[in-house]
């Protein structure tokens, strides 16, 4: 491969969207979204409650089909795809759910194995012993190596998104999406949340979207913002510039969020 080939595949966004449009009954919650999100960066899709955060990652895997435009993966459009081509597409960029979305009947340690024993029915085989090293490792990545034989009903909301975070890692995937990360967890939970997903961050260097309605740790975590707006993306670009921005809803946002930070101190 020649020396512009390769930079013009660094260039290609991992993840894009090109005016993405999706009604329900009729009632717009995604109007004109484009942005993309480059291999190795974390952004974060910030908003109000309601607003299609939500509904972006869904239209990612291939959930969800838009009612006009396009969302590419890796330069593959996700709207054209077969079901075949959309299982790959799942394998390759993993969610971490708002509910966690364990397998209650098992423990923390067997619910982290499950990717890998899914892999290796796509022939990706692993060995027992593997497999249980590879779960080992995935529990002290996320600081939940004593937590192996516990259930998932033993566990806080908090430790459940540890545990995901932990299984969605073990399918080792290019890029990894995470629905509401620290909704319905306590403030120090959630900041020990954050905490993890950034130290995944540097350590991996997983293309990565997190969607939250929280500032603290959209400051945390974002390369780039794209804010919604009732389904519009009112700004898209660095953290740092957000602050900067004109709109009188974003200017709002902030404020009730400084507001929320210092009565919570």
């Amino acid at each position: 491969m020649g020396d512009s080939e390769q930079s013009a595949g660094a260039a290609q966004p991992f993840i894009q969207f090109e005016h993405v449009y999706k009604s329900f009954d009729d009632l717009p919650v995604l109007v004109d979204v484009s942005f993309e999100v480059r291999r190795g960066e974390m952004v974060v899709v910030l908003g109000r409650s309601g607003v299609g955060k939500s509904v972006t990652l869904k239209h990612i895997l291939g959930f969800l089909k838009p009612d006009s435009g396009k969302v590419f993966v890796e330069g593959a459009e996700v709207t054209q795809m077969t079901e075949e081509q959309l299982a790959d597409v799942r394998r390759r960029v993993t969610m971490v759910f708002q509910s966690g979305a364990l397998f209650d009947s098992l423990t923390v340690g067997e619910n982290v194995a499950y990717p890998l024993r899914e892999r290796a029915e796509h022939g990706e085989a692993m060995n027992e012993d593997a497999i249980q090293a590879r779960v080992t490792e995935l529990l002290e990545q996320v600081d939940l190596g004593d937590f192996r034989d516990r259930m998932p009903s033993d566990l806080s909301t908090g430790l459940k998104r540890a545990v995901a975070i932990a299984r969605a890692l073990a399918a080792k995937p290019e890029a990894i999406l995470y629905d509401e990360p620290t909704t319905m967890v306590d403030p120090l939970m959630a900041q020990t949340v954050g905490d993890l997903i950034l130290k995944l961050k540097h350590q991996t260097g997983l293309t990565s979207i997190v969607v939250t309605h929280d500032m603290k740790l959209a400051r945390k975590l974002a390369d780039r913002v794209v804010f919604l707006v009732e389904g519009r993306v009112s700004f898209f670009g660095p953290m740092s510039e957000l602050d900067e921005s004109q709109e009188s809803v974003i200017q709002d946002f902030i404020r009730l969020d400084e507001v929320s930070f210092l009565e919570n101190s």
